[in-house]
């Protein structure tokens, strides 16, 4: 038996701001769909449920942890949440509740069924309800990102690879 994955699936992963958490999802989920030779089936993005830091690049301490375990986020720039989001994109996750509340509040009804909560994907990390937010704390707080990031990545990953007989 191999892997496969449902072809053209698309990511949004989404935070406040579009500058730690978010970011750091699509990179790491980036990176792993690259390495296993999926960049051209699977799409990955990020944004911020509000416009504080449209245009700008990652928080610098998010890229710098991430590069330590070998994302890079650089070429990232941070954008909000568009109405077309709601139709373009197949999975739509928060990286917690609020967000995903916020999502709700702006996604037509027939689309509801994109969005979810991001962590629900983790197996390591399984039952916690929030990737934290960094922002004001130090480097512990991207350290813990990146591990949660990691754990449901893989989770995601895995989600999307549907056993085929071949």
């Amino acid at each position: 038996m191999t892997v496969a994955i449902k072809a053209g699936v698309s990511v949004l992963f989404v935070c406040t701001g579009n500058i730690c958490r978010s970011p750091t999802a699509e990179g790491v989920m980036r990176h792993m769909v690259s390495s296993r030779g999926l960049s051209e089936r699977i799409l990955t993005a990020s944004a911020g449920t509000h416009g504080y830091h449209v245009g700008n690049e990652p928080d610098r301490r998010a890229q710098a942890h991430a590069l330590q375990r070998g994302y890079d986020l650089s070429a990232q720039r941070a954008r909000q949440v568009s109405d077309e989001d709601f139709e373009s994109f197949d999975h739509i996750l928060a990286m917690d509740a609020g967000h995903l509340a916020l999502l709700h509040s702006r996604c037509p009804p027939q689309q509801r069924h994109r969005l979810g909560l991001f962590t629900r994907h983790a197996s390591r990390f399984k039952g916690i309800d929030e990737v934290p937010d960094p922002y004001y704390g130090g480097a512990a707080g991207f350290e813990e990102v990146l591990d949660y990031v990691e754990d449901a990545c893989a989770g995601l990953l895995e989600a999307l690879c549907v056993p085929s007989a071949a």
